[in-house]
């Protein structure tokens, strides 16, 4: 029976084709199942045999690890040459998105905010 490995939700290409590879490396069969088109289930990668699966999170454990370190790494490089993305450098660059997600943000804090207002006046 097929044992869910990896959620897909908010997983990178890159990091979805980097398990696949180490997967495939340790000779563990898996196989993808995509997102829907409505956004109800988001794939994920799952494995063929449940006797593989203490393997494979070993596996994973390690790759997630070594994968934190080089993300964490490239983050403070970019941020020390300057290329790395921050709120400064997005106003800068999209400032009426920025000023629209921050709006969006009041009206929805607001609307929620609203009924303990109201009840309270």
């Amino acid at each position: 029976m097929a044992k869910l490995l990896l959620n897909l939700r908010n997983v990178g290409e890159d990091e979805s084709r980097d398990v696949g590879e180490l997967l495939d490396r340790n000779n563990i069969p898996w196989y993808r199942t995509e997102a829907s088109p409505w956004g109800i289930s988001s794939g994920g990668i799952w494995l063929r045999e449940n006797d593989d699966h203490p393997r494979a999170k070993a596996l994973m454990a390690d790759y997630q690890a070594q994968r934190s370190q080089r993300v964490r790494a490239e983050r403070e490089a970019g941020l020390r040459d300057g290329t790395a993305e921050t709120f400064g450098s997005v106003f800068r660059q999209r400032p009426l998105f920025v000023i629209a997600v921050l709006l969006g943000m009041l009206a929805a804090a607001a609307l929620v905010l609203l009924p303990f207002v109201l009840l309270r006046g």
